[in-house]
């Protein structure tokens, strides 16, 4: 007699046995996370990364070659050298088959000079038109501040020097090394015969020590065209929290730039003569100075605070995980103490509220020695760096208002004049980001560590002009770290960090395709 039941139970076992193999199958071909799939993509960074490491040295004497070009944006009888390192970077994308057009850009007005020079054109270059790919921008400059030997550097400046695994120069980590490791990522692709998994375009220009004068005026005539079809723009302009740990940015803080001008008489005047029985100048400009900011770094303009937001406990939690050493971050920056004593404090108030600084007086006496003038007229100069949710008009408002209301209590019979120089909106985006998750990733298999997510206590109005006007995605993904002193006399990037940030660039392409695909699909 035949156990029928028992074979129900076993042609019902087969039938979910089968049902449960073809749904693996199905995620498996959808989504691509079979072990072949993990295998193939291993296998494609190993390759990658191989010749990366074979090629460090190659990279490396590329950005002694970058390095070397003296493309001092500030300066302008340096503009040639600009120009000279625009058209350098031109090559070398072409060299990796890039199309490549030069945007040209208005003329620049030189204060103190009655010529105007023409501005460097900018970077407009494209690698891949597949319409089944993502693509991704790069945003990048090959400009940098200026350097002298006499000012402290150890090594000259334009000659890249390595101490000690180091490499020292201008412009090594702000802003030619990333530029480079990106330009390298996307080439070794082509080198090992793989095919780029997403669409490139770069936009590289020259003026953004500057203040990237014309940047703005392509973007906004390029929107419809160049960054039409950009799915994600990265910016890799600033560096890591610390030294070792790597860090996502996903916000800036603005910056609001006034002059403060106190006239006096006509002319300067002998304190001896005068001094006692004239309103000084100087007197009235400390006085003012002395009202906007406490000793504890409080601002004290009224309502400045009104429009920053609250701070949640969901966001007070962000700040936990984040490594940052206070003690070397006092090395690093020179100080001996900070005005408070925790690490969520401190972060707090470098990144998340404003901050006032008091940069200097012009019509001073500042050289050596006494000179006993009393100056006719002084102008301090100030910031406000503002954060998200501050408006930058009522900014402006509120600190004329509270200048011109201590200067009347004072009954000066001086002039007071408040002027707002530069005015940049701070920036701040969505960490859950697809691009996000896509380096966060990348970062993980080259620095094998999970990247910390930060603000960044500086201005970098790109981020914003970028995401204002092109309303697509932006992620700050920097490789430099902490102590590269951009800007200083020790400007650096580690061969390090420069061969690791070529192969994590590198990792993120393999990654946002991955990414974005999945995502397409899913939705679909």
């Amino acid at each position: 007699m035949l156990n029928t039941k028992g074979r129900g139970n076993l042609g019902l076992f087969a039938v979910r046995t089968l049902i449960m193999i073809f749904h693996i199958f199905l995620v498996m071909l959808v989504f691509g996370v079979g072990n072949s799939s993990v295998s193939n993509f291993s296998s494609l960074e190993e390759q990658l990364f191989q010749y990366i490491e074979e090629h460090e040295n190659e990279f490396v004497q590329t950005l002694g070659e970058w390095v070397a070009v003296q493309s001092d944006s500030i300066q302008p009888h340096l503009r040639p050298e600009i120009t000279r390192m625009i058209t350098k970077a031109a090559e070398k994308l072409k060299a990796i088959g890039a199309k490549v057009k030069l945007a040209n850009t208005t003329i620049q007005q030189v204060p103190d000079d009655d010529q105007n020079i023409k501005l460097p054109s900018i970077i407009l270059a494209k690698l891949g038109e597949d319409p089944l790919k993502p693509t991704v921008c790069f945003y990048g400059h090959v400009d940098v501040m200026p350097a002298k030997k006499k000012d402290g550097w150890k090594t000259d400046p334009y000659t890249l020097t390595d101490i000690g695994g180091n490499l020292y120069g201008r412009g090594a980590t702000d802003n030619k090394g990333p530029v480079l490791a990106w330009i390298h990522a996307v080439n070794t692709f082509k080198e090992v015969k793989i095919d780029l998994p997403v669409n490139i375009k770069f936009l590289i220009e020259g003026m953004e020590e500057a203040g990237s004068i014309g940047l703005e005026e392509v973007i906004k005539k390029e929107k419809e065209q160049f960054f039409s079809d950009v799915d994600y723009i990265v910016i890799s302009d600033n560096t890591w929290l610390t030294t070792k740990k790597p860090a996502l940015t996903y916000g800036t803080r603005g910056n609001a730039c006034f002059s403060v001008e106190v006239q006096g008489g006509e002319k300067d005047l002998h304190s001896g003569s005068v001094g006692g029985i004239v309103q000084e100048p100087m007197s009235d400009l400390i006085a003012l100075l002395d009202s906007l900011v406490d000793s504890s770094g409080h601002i004290l303009i009224p309502g400045i605070y009104d429009d920053v937001a609250n701070l949640t406990e969901q966001e007070k939690k962000l700040y936990e995980p984040i490594e940052f050493n206070l003690e070397e971050y006092k090395v690093n920056i020179g100080i001996n103490k900070f005005l408070y004593d925790t690490k969520e404090e401190i972060l707090l108030h470098l990144w998340r509220f404003p901050s006032l600084s008091i940069h200097g007086i012009e019509g001073a006496f500042h050289e050596s020695g006494i000179k006993t003038v009393i100056p006719s007229r002084v102008i301090g100069k100030i910031s406000i760096r503002q954060v998200p949710h501050m408006n930058l008009s009522t900014v402006e408002r509120q600190v004329k208002q509270h200048l011109k209301d201590v200067f009347s209590k004072r009954n000066s019979p001086n002039k007071l004049t408040v002027s707002m120089q530069i005015g940049i909106l701070p920036w701040i985006t969505d960490f859950n980001d697809p691009q996000f998750k896509a380096a966060e990733k990348a970062i993980q298999r080259v620095f094998k560590k999970n990247p910390d997510m930060i603000r960044d206590g500086s201005t970098i109005p790109t981020a914003q002009i970028f995401q204002n006007i092109t309303k697509k995605s932006v992620m700050m993904f920097p490789i430099g770290a902490a102590d590269d002193g951009e800007h200083s006399q020790k400007e650096k990037i580690s061969r390090n960090n420069y061969i690791n940030g070529t192969k994590v660039f590198a990792s993120f392409l393999l990654e946002i395709a991955k990414l974005h695909k999945e995502l397409h699909e899913a939705s679909s």
